[in-house]
C-alpha cells in the first residue's frame, strides 16, 4: 500500500518522489560543477580557466599573473563560496525541521546577527585581549567568536519560543526579529567605535562578500562548517519525526531533545562559521529549501544533501554576479542575494499561501 502525501504540487507517493529526489541530486551536482567553472573563469580580468588548461596540457607555464588570479584569487573564493552557501542552505532547513516553520532562517530568526555581532566584536576589540590568547587563537577568533554568539542566539531564541515542550511559532519569530534587532544595534555600536583601517571593511563585510577570501580564511571556517554539515544527515529521521509533533516523535522512539541538542550545536558551528568569513548574506537558508520542498517534498533524507548542494550552486552564482555586474567594482553579495531572492520567495509565498498562481 502507498502512502500518499501532499506536496502541495499534487498527490505523489513516497517512492515517487525518493525518485524525484535521486534524479534531482544528479542534476544539482551538474550545475554544481558548471557554476564552479563559470566562478573559476569568469571575472574583471582577461584570465582564462580554459587558456590555462590549454597551457598546462601543452606543457607551458602559467604566467605568474595569471597563477596569482586563479590559484589565490578566484580558486579561495569559489571554494569558500560554496562552503558558505551549502553552510547557510543547510542551517535553515534544519532550522526549519526544527522549529516546523518555513519561516526559520539564519537571517530572519537572529541566528546570523549573533554571529556577526560576536564576529565584529572579535574584529573590533580582539586588540584587547591578552596577548597569549591572540596568539593562541590567530585567524580562528572571529570563527570562534562567531560561533559562539549563533550558538548563544540560537540557544536564546529556542529556551524564549518553547514552554512545556512546545514551541511557539509566534514567539519564536518575534523573539527573533527583537534578537535580530539588539544584535544589530550592538554591531552598529562596534562599527561606530571602529578605527578608520577596519571602518570600511566591516561595513562591506557586514552586507556580506567573499571579497577576502584566503587560504587561511577557508582553513579557519572549514571544520566548524564541515562539523555542522557532517553531523546533520544524521538528524534526518528525527527533523522527519518533528513535523508530526514532539509527542508524537518520542511516541515513535525518536530521542527528541538530543535531536534539538544536536541541531542547534549544528546551525550554530556552520553558521558561525559562515558569517564569520563572510558576513551577513541573506535568503540562501530560506529559499533553498522552499525550492526543493517544491520540486521534491519534505523528507529531510533528501532535502540536506540536496540543500548543500543548490546552496553551493546559488551563492557561486549570485558570486558571479557581484562581481561582475559593475566590474571592476564589485557589488555585495548580499545584496544580490537579497534582489535576485526576495521577488522569487514571495513568490513561492503567493503560489502556496496565498491561493493564486502568478
Amino acid at each position: 500500500m502507498a502512502l500518499i502525501v501532499d506536496s502541495g504540487l499534487g498527490s505523489t507517493t513516497v517512492l515517487d518522489r525518493r525518485i524525484k529526489a535521486r534524479r534531482l541530486t544528479g542534476v544539482l551536482i551538474l550545475l554544481l560543477a558548471v557554476t564552479a567553472l563559470i566562478s573559476l573563469g569568469w571575472g574583471a580580468s582577461g584570465t582564462s580557466i580554459w587558456g590555462a588548461i590549454g597551457d598546462l596540457a601543452a606543457g607551458r607555464t602559467l604566467a605568474r599573473l595569471d597563477q596569482i588570479i586563479l590559484f589565490d584569487i578566484r580558486l579561495p573564493r569559489l571554494i569558500m563560496g560554496a562552503i558558505v552557501g551549502s553552510a547557510l542552505a543547510v542551517s535553515g532547513t534544519v532550522l526549519q525541521g526544527l522549529f516546523r516553520n518555513p519561516l526559520a532562517d539564519p537571517g530572519i530568526v537572529g541566528v546570523s546577527a549573533g554571529a556577526g555581532l560576536a564576529a565584529i566584536a572579535a574584529i573590533v576589540l580582539g586588540g584587547l585581549l591578552p596577548a597569549t590568547i591572540q596568539q593562541t587563537m590567530g585567524s580562528y577568533l572571529v570563527s570562534v567568536s562567531a560561533f559562539i554568539g549563533s550558538w548563544a542566539a540560537i540557544l536564546l531564541l529556542y529556551r524564549v519560543s518553547t514552554r512545556g515542550g512546545q514551541t511557539s511559532v509566534a514567539t519564536m519569530l518575534l523573539a527573533g526579529i527583537a534578537l535580530g534587532a539588539l544584535a544589530n544595534a550592538g554591531a552598529g555600536l562596534l562599527i561606530y567605535m571602529a578605527d578608520d583601517s577596519q571602518l570600511r571593511d566591516l561595513t562591506f563585510w557586514n552586507m556580506g562578500s567573499l571579497a577576502g577570501a584566503t587560504w587561511a580564511k577557508i582553513l579557519a571556517a572549514t571544520p566548524f562548517i564541515a562539523l555542522g554539515l557532517i553531523v546533520t544527515p544524521f538528524l534526518a529521521r528525527g527533523l522527519n519525526g518533528l513535523a508530526l509533533g514532539e509527542a508524537a516523535a518520542e511516541h515513535t522512539g525518536i530521542p527528541v531533545q538530543r535531536v534539538k541538542n544536536t541541531a542547534i550545536l549544528a546551525v550554530a558551528a556552520a553558521t558561525g562559521a559562515a558569517v564569520a568569513v563572510s558576513g551577513g548574506i541573506g535568503f540562501v537558508g530560506i529559499l533553498v529549501p522552499h525550492l526543493l520542498r517544491l520540486a521534491t517534498g519534505p523528507d529531510h533524507h533528501s532535502l540536506l544533501s540536496n540543500a548543500a548542494l543548490l546552496g553551493a550552486s546559488l551563492l557561486l552564482a549570485a558570486d558571479v554576479i557581484s562581481r561582475t555586474v559593475i566590474a571592476p567594482a564589485e557589488l555585495p553579495i548580499g545584496i544580490v542575494t537579497a534582489v535576485l531572492g526576495a521577488p522569487v520567495f514571495l513568490w513561492i509565498l503567493l503560489r502556496r499561501f496565498g491561493g493564486i498562481t502568478l
